[in-house]
């Protein structure tokens, strides 16, 4: 198990089971702020606890200060026919507002990268908003380059029921 400190304070380790409310919480936050996503509590709590239960799935890296859990990393396993092995789809990064602007969410990224580099994956994707100019920023200034594809989702079962025509 890999646990990188970070400041005296925090560290970054492995998210646990018994993290997944103050996860939640994060996902909440961040689902809060993105047009595509609603926030829902139970659907952050399922999901995040199909990654925690099945290690194969996935990492969930949290950035811990003594006594909470201050952001967060999700990277998910899936295989790239293009690439011909193991790749990385970056699903969820965040830093609990109080603490934005402090280079956290950086080393969050550089934790993630670091960890896919040493297993030996050979990509790693994100979907970030195309309306936030920080966002962008932020991650091409951490070498992400954008790329020429367009995402396109369709949901089915009850995902579907819960989106509006105009929504889809």
């Amino acid at each position: 198990m890999i646990i990188a400190p970070m400041h005296d304070l925090t560290r970054i380790e492995p998210g646990t089971i018994e993290d997944l409310s103050l996860l939640a919480e994060l996902l909440m936050e961040l689902f809060g702020q993105e047009p595509d996503f609603r926030p829902d509590y139970n659907n952050q709590m399922r999901g995040l606890r199909l990654i925690l239960e099945q290690p194969s799935r996935g990492r969930i890296f949290v950035l811990r200060s003594a006594n909470k859990i201050i952001g967060m990393i999700n990277l998910l396993f899936t295989i790239s026919t293009a690439e011909g092995g193991f790749v990385i789809l970056l699903e969820d990064l965040i830093v609990a507002r109080h603490f934005r602007g402090q280079g956290m969410g950086g080393e969050l990224l550089k934790y993630g990268m670091e960890y896919a580099k040493q297993k030996n994956f050979l990509r790693i994707t994100l979907l970030t908003d195309r309306m936030s100019e920080g966002s962008l920023a932020f991650f091409e200034k951490h070498g992400f380059q954008r790329s020429d594809m367009i995402p396109m989702r369709l949901y089915l079962g009850a995902a579907a029921e819960l989106r509006s025509p105009r929504t889809q």
